[in-house]
């Protein structure tokens, strides 16, 4: 997997930091940050962890089929960006799972971020609960990329996202919203992440973007 070069780590952390997450945690009530797209389908689970920091006892992320979260070429030959990865993927899966379990206080996000990047998640979450939504369809993350620091302690984690084949979902009306049209359906994010003592890769922070992706 391709590296960015190391002299963007402390821009993107100083980025990340002075700013809210929305899509993958905290934002504003703007509609456009909502996850957009239609379909809906079956609710058998899907459930997974990350291998990374062996010992450490993980939540069992737990997402319905009715909305699917794929990570593609979600690898690195390299230990260290894989564990900065296994974590950032369940960051994100916890983050939908509060969404669709309408639990803003999430356990499983929390364990997947910093006491401030809680705080953020929580309000990011908030967006979709305080408004009755969950969701719905399909939601491709893709083009990950990791710049670590030099002592490997703090990390920056880069992806994209597709909103064209998700959406949101009212949980007392049925209505299905999808994106507005002309809107780009897709979203860059950087996510500023550190290790813990327990050495798990927890997010501090993160900035989007809407387009600027490239498959």
């Amino acid at each position: 997997m391709a590296r960015r070069a190391l002299t963007t780590t402390a821009a993107a952390f100083a980025t990340a930091a002075a700013l809210l997450l929305s899509a993958c945690g905290g934002g504003d009530d703007s509609p456009s940050d909502d996850i957009k797209g239609a379909g809906d389908s079956s609710s058998s689970p899907s459930a997974s962890a990350s291998s990374s920091a062996p010992g450490v006892k993980r939540p069992v992320i737990k997402l319905p089929s009715s909305f699917q979260l794929t990570f593609e070429n979600w690898t690195s030959s390299d230990p260290v960006e894989q564990a900065v990865l296994d974590d950032g993927r369940e960051q994100l899966r916890a983050g939908y799972e509060a969404i669709i379990e309408n639990d803003p206080d999430s356990r499983d996000r929390a364990f997947y971020d910093t006491k401030n990047g809680f705080l953020q998640s929580r309000q990011w979450i908030r967006t979709y609960t305080d408004k009755n939504l969950t969701v719905i369809g399909k939601l491709p993350v893709f083009d990950p990329k990791v710049t670590l620091a030099e002592d490997k302690a703090a990390a920056s984690l880069s992806y994209c996202t597709d909103e064209s084949k998700a959406g949101t979902k009212n949980r007392k009306t049925g209505e299905v919203k999808g994106n507005p049209a002309g809107t780009d359906p897709e979203v860059v994010y950087v996510i500023s992440m550190g290790k813990n003592a327990q050495g798990v890769w927890q997010a501090v922070s993160a900035h989007s973007e809407r387009g600027g992706c490239a498959r």
